[in-house]
């Protein structure tokens, strides 16, 4: 591995945390917002930029040579939330000054991202979505925007949108009729219940259900199988998309028409969406847990091996650090 591919772990801001696990060749993006779990508008930039960086580095190569990216893992720093969905005060607060113009653009950076999540950023790579608490709205639409998602069984999910007069908008529909079909991807929008991994799993929008803290596992578990038959598995993925192809357009279109149904949101409608904003946030996510560490068991050390090579083309005979402590 060369700077160029050292470059893609560099420190991403605010927003998002990303490592390398060499054993499976996988790059694991968490969401580590500084506020809210939700698609900020700053975490959405970084979270672009990170799929936009990865793309670069394969281009970098020309897509001939064997690069060290498999799979790319979407996940959650913050215990029992994988994400809230969009930005709900954002929105209101648009809605209220008729801003279509900077709301559809929030909108599109949305699906930008989870178009790239679908057509697996149009890559020889696998995307996956690790789910080890609430995924709602957005969060929802995102978690099954990508090629596997892995649920723990506790994990609650859903579309509240209807609950104040509106649907998702970045590609719900799209993702859950390819899934399940017109009939229960629109039961499931227009219900805005909340569901189980496991009747999500049962109805066929999920790939796996495992049990609680056992979702890391299970991502490595997959990822290993799935290597020994990684050429075979790429082949699949590109018959399914020939098949069912995701048109970018066709969620760009949506994204319209939900922009134009949001600027119809009457007052009663907005006080509802605050309401959930509200329940939402007496959830009381203790920002002071996140796990930003190799503290964190998602970051655990790997051992190093002397002599290596560093980043530089530098040779490391030995251990120089004094504190050898990573804290």
């Amino acid at each position: 591995m060369d700077k160029k591919f050292h470059q893609l772990l560099q420190d991403r801001g605010d927003e998002l945390s990303v490592r390398y696990d060499s054993e499976t060749e996988s790059i694991w993006a968490y969401a580590n917002p500084s506020k809210r779990p939700s698609y900020t508008i700053e975490f959405v930039k970084e979270f672009h930029q990170l799929q936009l960086d990865i793309i670069e580095y394969f281009q970098y190569y020309n897509m001939k040579t064997k690069t060290p990216i498999k799979y790319f893992v979407n996940a959650s720093m913050i215990p029992g939330v994988y994400n809230y969905g969009g930005d709900l005060y954002l929105f209101s607060e648009l809605i209220k000054k008729k801003d279509k113009k900077k709301l559809f653009e929030y909108a599109k950076s949305c699906v930008d991202i989870v178009y790239l999540n679908a057509v697996n950023l149009n890559l020889p790579l696998t995307t996956i979505t690790l789910i080890e608490g609430d995924a709602l709205g957005g969060g929802f639409e995102a978690a099954i925007s990508c090629n596997i998602v892995i649920a723990e069984e506790q994990s609650q999910m859903g579309l509240p949108e209807i609950r104040f007069n509106l649907i998702p908008g970045m590609g719900a529909y799209s993702f859950l009729a390819r899934l399940v079909g017109i009939k229960m991807a629109e039961e499931i929008i227009s219900s805005g219940k909340m569901y189980d991994a496991t009747a999500l799993y049962e109805m066929g929008v999920i790939t796996e259900v495992v049990k609680r803290g056992e979702g890391i596992d299970a991502v490595n578990k997959f990822m290993t199988k799935n290597n020994k038959l990684f050429n075979g598995m790429q082949a699949l993925q590109a018959a399914r998309r020939r098949y069912q192809a995701l048109d970018y357009d066709e969620l760009i279109d949506i994204t319209k028409i939900w922009v134009d149904a949001a600027l119809r949101l009457t007052p009663k409608d907005l006080k509802m969406m605050q309401k959930l904003v509200d329940a939402q946030n007496k959830k009381n996510i203790d920002m002071q847990y996140k796990l930003r560490t190799k503290q964190d068991r998602r970051f655990e050390r790997e051992i190093m091996k002397f002599p290596f090579k560093d980043s530089k083309g530098n040779i490391i005979e030995k251990e120089r650090r004094i504190n050898k402590d990573p804290r």
